[in-house]
């Protein structure tokens, strides 16, 4: 999870916290903290020892192309850009190198209306 937040009050923290409530590991990417939701952060995805099945992202638009890169990489399968997160161009690459993407579009929130629908 790019830019998660130890805040325990922004969603760049509830989301991801929500989601490791559902048996998801997440794997915190921040260069401000050390650890966060019991698991020890990185500073980029590159610093992730092991390849990672998917990368959510919560940050800025702008900021996603080297996350892309770092994404592909990594051996990612798939990149989400959380709810307001747009990256055309960025979102292009990643298809290009094989690599599903979701934009615009919260991920817990999907979560749950998969789960209330019995999909999940």
């Amino acid at each position: 999870m790019v830019g998660l937040s130890d805040k325990p009050d922004r969603p760049n923290h509830t989301d991801p916290a929500y989601l490791q409530q559902q048996g998801y590991r997440i794997i915190p990417v921040n260069p401000n903290l050390t650890q966060a939701l019991g698991e020890k952060a990185y500073a980029s995805l590159r610093d992730i020892p092991e390849p990672v099945d998917m990368v959510q992202i919560f940050r800025p638009s702008e900021a996603v192309p080297p996350i892309v890169e770092d994404a592909i990489a990594n051996g990612a399968k798939v990149i989400w850009m959380q709810l307001g997160i747009i990256n055309e161009a960025a979102a292009a690459r990643a298809e290009a190198a094989g690599l599903q993407v979701v934009m615009d579009t919260c991920m817990g929130a999907t979560h749950r209306r998969l789960r209330a629908q019995g999909e999940i």
